[in-house]
């Protein structure tokens, strides 16, 4: 290679005269993208949930347009080698993706709209796919152009290309490195996803900007990028994930979750996903919650513990668990393990858990082996029931959901010790996650009862050692003072059925709970797909808006 299109690129703007702003702006493009598709997750996440499932979908999307980013590049370079298109193409990168925060809801909620009345089944993967097609490809093709492009700006002569190349290719991987922690980090948690999506897209703006400026050239697509870039700013920042919900307590995120509270006259409920359920919930004026909380609290009962028992929740949330239990057993002694600190925050902030509820910020799991080495010295500390409640929609822990998991909970139990298991998926498939779930259970305890939650696609699932344990149940039944919470107990037993165990099991080494849980969370959205779908096709567009 000449030194012709080097000497045309120096000519075009007097910044690239030293090739450290070319290093620059691989640097800085390189940290864009990976900062892209960390926030292109969390933008998803409260939507279709933050599966491997829908990660798969974001890398393969964003693969897809590097891809085609670099070969379309190399081919301009070989073409046109003029700088001015590669830094017109990142300042229109930088305005795409400012507008994704704002664009990128509508567009989601549009996509799901569309095949709503189009598709039966893989809803979920076919609408994380159109999405992350239509509002994260064209931004990282304009990006994927930036690698190719300097390649020909900055070598001088085949004798050094090899280190020219090595050097940018270190300038972009360093950049991903930032890329990759400053969002998961710094970022997010502390300004949200948003601003985070504006944060980098006003580097790439800068970059753009800076080039312009120093070649005395193309002021108005300068002066109309910012503007829109502004604009975007202002937009991006005003429309939260659940934009449609009139008042909400609080929305926000934490380095875990997109989370959600709103409240009416008589609960507050805490949800991770706009489009699927609650993960917890206070009611204000005491009392049962109607939910599956309720059906769980017949394993105290189960234990020899009785209303005395020690309990453990390994997915605490904001404690409604762990609160019912100490409100209608006023002796039991209760604390819960929950990875996200900023919900045990909220829990505190809106949910009035009790500062007497110990609550450690740890993975439940790691929790788990933590008091098996304490035991090993003497310390280690073994309960009468441990509820397991950290399974929500389609994002099971796959690390929990193994039978050397179970195995660990069942090391951490007295000898007539219950675990209760929320499966928040009912479903009676024959090759279903709830199915491998209670496969893997019974591979650990020998009596394993289940009982579906009235009214919701819950399912409580009861395991013991202990063969009394529903003996125990209608024993201990009788000494409940409360009316409402005997009678819904008495409902509980009389619906508890003994699961017959088959050989699905789950291990650390194989646990494609993903793939099963998207299964049933298909199924059901299908059987909701049906109503729209015939509203759709009697009443129209306007059916479906009403």
């Amino acid at each position: 290679m000449d030194t012709n299109t080097n000497t045309q690129a120096k000519t075009k703007a007097p910044i690239l005269r030293k090739k450290q702003y070319l290093y620059l702006t691989e640097f800085f493009s390189g940290m864009s993208v990976m900062a892209v598709e960390l926030g292109a997750s969390r933008l998803l996440a409260p939507y279709f949930s933050s599966s491997q499932i829908v990660w798969t979908i974001i890398i393969g999307t964003i693969m897809i347009a590097m891809a085609l980013g670099n070969y379309f590049g190399g081919k301009s370079a070989d073409k046109d080698p003029d700088p001015d298109k590669l830094y017109k193409r990142i300042l229109i990168s930088a305005v795409w993706i400012a507008a994704i925060p704002f664009v990128g809801k509508l567009v989601i909620l549009a996509v799901a709209a569309l095949l709503i009345v189009t598709v039966s089944t893989n809803f979920l993967i076919w609408a994380a796919f159109l999405a992350c097609m239509i509002i994260f490809v064209y931004p990282l093709f304009l990006l994927g152009t930036v690698t190719p492009s300097l390649v020909k700006y900055t070598t001088d002569s085949l004798e050094d290309n090899g280190k020219t190349v090595g050097t940018l290719g270190a300038f972009n991987t360093i950049g991903s490195i930032i890329g990759t922690f400053a969002p998961t980090f710094i970022t997010i948690p502390s300004v949200g996803t948003a601003v985070t999506f504006l944060i980098f897209s006003g580097v790439l703006l800068a970059l753009g900007v800076v080039y312009f400026i120093s070649a005395k050239r193309c002021a108005l697509r300068v002066t109309v990028c910012s503007v829109l870039f502004v604009g975007c700013c202002f937009a991006s920042t005003t429309l939260g994930f659940a934009f449609w919900e009139e008042k909400l307590t609080f929305e926000g995120e934490s380095v875990y979750n997109y989370l959600l509270v709103k409240e009416d006259e008589e609960r507050t409920v805490l949800s991770t996903n706009v489009l699927f359920g609650v993960q917890s919930i206070y009611m204000k004026d005491g009392g049962l919650s109607d939910l599956y909380y309720d059906t769980a609290m017949a394993a105290p009962l189960m234990s020899s513990g009785g209303d005395k028992s020690d309990i453990l929740v390994l997915g605490m949330g904001t404690g409604t668990y762990a609160k019912q239990c100490r409100e209608f057993f006023p002796d039991v002694s209760a604390e819960g393990v929950e990875i996200d600190d900023k919900i045990t925050y909220l829990a505190h902030q809106y949910f009035e858990l009790d500062e007497n509820i110990k609550v450690t910020t740890y993975d439940g799991r790691a929790y788990l082996e933590a008091l098996k080495a304490q035991r090993r010295n003497g310390k280690g500390k073994l309960y009468d029931v441990i509820m397991v409640d950290a399974y929500q929609d389609i994002t099971i822990p796959f690390q929990m959901s193994s039978k050397e998991f179970f195995e660990l909970v069942s090391q951490t139990l007295k000898p007539d010790g219950v675990m209760v298991v929320n499966m928040n998926m009912r479903s009676d498939s024959e090759d279903g996650i709830n199915r491998y779930l209670a496969d893997t259970i019974s591979s650990v305890f020998p009596y394993v009862y289940t009982s579906d939650v009235i009214g919701s696609t819950n399912r409580e699932l009861f395991a013991s050692k202990n063969e009394d344990m529903i003996d125990e149940l209608s024993k201990n039944i009788l000494t409940v003072t409360d009316t409402r919470l005997a009678d819904k107990l008495s409902d509980v037993s009389q619906s508890l059925k003994p699961y017959k165990a088959g050989k699905l099991i789950l291990t650390d080494d194989k646990a494609p709970v993903e793939l099963l849980g998207m299964k049933v969370i298909d199924g059901m959205i299908s059987s909701e797909l049906k109503y729209y779908k015939r509203v759709f096709k009697e009443e129209g567009i306007k059916g479906l808006l009403k």
